[in-house]
């Protein structure tokens, strides 16, 4: 059998649509045809210009969301903290309260499709006046964590720790201390506001600039693990104290001295008073029992003060250090210097170094000694500014 060419069928096709046409409508053959072609250009050219406005209305809106600000639109920048344990809809919520966003729907429908809902990183991030959406995401998503050095040395009371430790990084010293105190409101490990000073061990610690405040509280936790490594546990464990008597020690012992030869003898010293039940008589404790660090001189009055940090008083340690020690005096205590003396007193010659004796006789002498040279430098002092 011969084959029909498609031309022949289509042209069938065409001529009986043309048929039906001038059977219903009465027109030619030819107007029909013109009719025919004029229903489907006009169909594609509708086609046509929905599809175009589609395409143009996808593209700008496309554009919008990627390169429009969106974020702090004419407003300062700030900075923008997600916690651990932050969702993608928790990010939303605090974007949302904080006036970060102008157009949640178009940062949202970017943050997915760039799967930015699935890798949420905590930290502190510095969003830009007039971000876009896509500007903001890539510093969300990257995380920015620069690494910054933390350096703190010397510290008298616990208040103040926070300016010092968050002088190089984004935490404000509130946050610290806020974060501190809910540390010592959950830890089980008996840090209190009398000792937890003692959980800082001053060195420089490089710790990244973004670190959130309850990151800073552990990483110095973790330091203070570290710190007391097994051999340091065994040689407080064979002199009696804990890890917190130490350091309470080591307060004091940094406080009496700067000369750094004389921690390990001054350590032996405290340590011969506890062993034999006598009050350590430490001035230091008194000025931090009564806070007043300009003091030059201990009066008997200062004695009598009723505080669990007046060492006169009361028999055994105080309840916390009474400053921040340094490693060297912490390690001065266990390797303390084994010796017969229990007083001590500051050498007459003003040099910051001491006499130290086995017997009140013997310290009554140094004592002596160093007043009546004091009393003379106070006259020369007084002698100087008349003059």
């Amino acid at each position: 059998m011969d084959k029909v060419p498609y031309t022949t069928i289509t042209c069938c096709k065409v001529n009986q649509i043309l048929e039906r046409v001038v059977v219903y409508r009465h027109f030619s053959k030819f107007e029909a045809l013109i009719l025919y072609m004029a229903e489907v250009s006009k169909k594609k050219l509708t086609f046509f210009l929905i599809a175009s406005t589609l395409l143009i209305t996808f593209v700008f809106y496309t554009y919008q969301i990627v390169y429009t600000p969106n974020i702090l639109v004419d407003r300062d920048d700030r900075t923008f903290i997600i916690r651990s344990g932050y969702t993608f809809r928790k990010v939303q919520e605090e974007l949302g309260k904080g006036g970060f966003v102008n157009d949640m729907v178009s940062f949202s429908f970017l943050a997915r499709l760039k799967d930015y809902d699935k890798r949420i990183m905590p930290g502190r991030y510095s969003l830009r006046r007039n971000m876009t959406n896509l500007e903001a995401l890539q510093v969300l998503a990257s995380g920015q964590r620069q690494a910054v050095m933390v350096t703190f040395t010397h510290v008298r009371l616990i208040e103040e720790l926070g300016e010092k430790i968050t002088k190089n990084i984004g935490v404000t010293p509130t946050e610290f201390d806020n974060a501190l105190d809910e540390f010592l409101d959950s830890n089980k490990e008996g840090f209190t506001k009398d000792n937890v000073i003692g959980m800082f061990i001053p060195n420089t610690y490089e710790v990244y600039y973004n670190v959130l405040p309850d990151e800073l509280i552990d990483r110095m936790y973790a330091e203070y693990k570290k710190f007391w490594n097994e051999e340091r546990l065994a040689k407080a464990k064979a002199i009696g104290l804990t890890p917190f008597e130490v350091s309470t020690l080591a307060s004091i012992v940094q406080a009496e001295t700067v000369k750094k030869e004389e921690a390990e003898i001054i350590a032996g010293l405290y340590l011969n008073r506890l062993k034999k039940n006598m009050p350590l008589q430490a001035d230091p404790t008194l000025v931090f029992a009564t806070r007043d660090f300009a003091a030059k001189r201990i009066l008997n009055s200062h004695k009598e003060i009723d505080s669990p940090y007046n060492t006169y008083r009361n028999a055994g340690l105080p309840p916390g250090p009474i400053n921040m020690p340094q490693i060297y005096t912490l390690d001065a205590v266990l390797d303390y210097q084994p010796h017969n003396y229990i007083f001590m007193c500051a050498r007459e010659d003003f040099s910051g170094y001491h006499n130290f004796a086995t017997t009140l006789t013997e310290h009554n002498r140094n004592a002596r000694r160093y007043q009546d040279a004091l009393t003379i430098e106070i006259r020369k002092g007084k002698a100087n500014q008349k003059n």
